[in-house]
């Protein structure tokens, strides 16, 4: 426990002093998305890996906290800071009515039923003309403002939904160690066996299923309001399957695995762009070879490369000894 809580420290500080590095423009605008894309990993990660349920919809949760920030504040002239409570509250309770008949199914079948959900969203998205702007998408969404501050460059963009996306984690890494996050891996185990234990397994998933939309419906409403424009397709299928290739090769049960698969597909698709067509089935691929080779993802490939070399290293210094 002490150890995550040291190396979530000491990640906050490199991301702090990270634009030290970066004289602004499009590296740091990357490193924005990394932000958000860690959030959504992180929120898909606790009902994927600890709680074991699929989801491929997800990308509409994201959808629905943009659309709902970007339509109140444009259109109603709501104040951005407040459109983000309303988003994340409304996507919070649909996600929990939605969660108990969803839920109940397992497999293949979970996933078709939050595909579906996933494609009535996006429809919405499109022939909602008159409130979402359509295919043509919503533009003149205002960026966020705290007093005198507005958050209208990349830099103070940067350490805006940086912000979030430490404070995700560190809520993410608390519930871990938790008395629920321990009851989400028995149920990710054996869901049987858990409700022997007592576990109330059917109420935790619709839980952690909302509580999921939440975190993602916040990134939505970060994304609306940093970019200032969205359109229906940021939040398609193809996202959906993205941020699952995400989890999996970021290490499925780990925070700081979400950050790494976040990190490799956000910079990834700027090195496909030249293949643009095809990067869908360059996620496949990946999903492939990491179930094969690395099945843990990353963080459980970096966690495993450190135990081989730590007795190397002892018996080395030993044998100079």
């Amino acid at each position: 426990m002490k150890r995550d809580y040291l190396l979530f420290l000491l990640f906050a500080t490199v991301v702090l002093v990270a634009p030290a590095a970066f004289k602004g423009g499009y590296l740091l605008n990357v490193l924005v998305f990394m932000g958000i894309n860690t959030m959504l990993a992180v929120a898909l990660n606790l009902l994927l890996g600890f709680a074991g349920q699929i989801s491929l919809g997800h990308a509409s949760f994201f959808g629905l906290g943009a659309y709902l920030s970007g339509i109140l504040s444009t259109t109603y002239g709501f104040n951005p800071w407040l459109t983000m409570v309303i988003a994340a509250v409304a996507v919070g309770i649909l996600a929990f009515g939605l969660g108990f008949p969803i839920l109940k199914l397992k497999g293949h079948y979970l996933a078709m039923a939050t595909l579906g959900f996933g494609i009535i969203v996006y429809i919405v998205f499109n022939e909602t003309v008159a409130l979402t702007g359509g295919p043509s998408g919503l533009s003149g969404i205002p960026n966020l403002k705290m007093g005198s501050l507005t958050f209208d460059g990349d830099l103070k963009n940067y350490y805006l939904i940086w912000c979030f996306a430490l404070v995700t984690m560190l809520l993410a890494i608390n519930l871990a160690h938790s008395r629920i996050g321990r009851a989400l891996r028995a149920i990710h185990d054996s869901e049987v066996a858990s409700r022997v234990m007592g576990v109330n397994a059917r109420l935790l998933k619709v839980q952690v299923f909302a509580l999921s939309a939440i975190i993602s419906a916040v990134a939505g409403s970060l994304y609306a309001h940093t970019m200032s424009f969205i359109s229906p397709a940021s939040f398609g299928f193809n996202f959906s399957v993205e941020l699952v290739t995400m989890v999996i090769i970021g290490g499925l049960g780990s925070i700081f695995g979400s950050f790494l698969g976040a990190a490799l597909l956000t910079i990834l698709p700027e090195l496909l762009r030249v293949v643009q067509d095809y990067d869908i089935v360059v996620y496949g691929l990946l999903l492939i070879v990491m179930t094969m080779y690395m099945p843990k993802g990353l963080a459980g490939g970096i966690a495993s490369l450190a135990r081989r070399l730590r007795p190397a290293k002892k018996g080395v210094v030993d044998a100079q000894g």
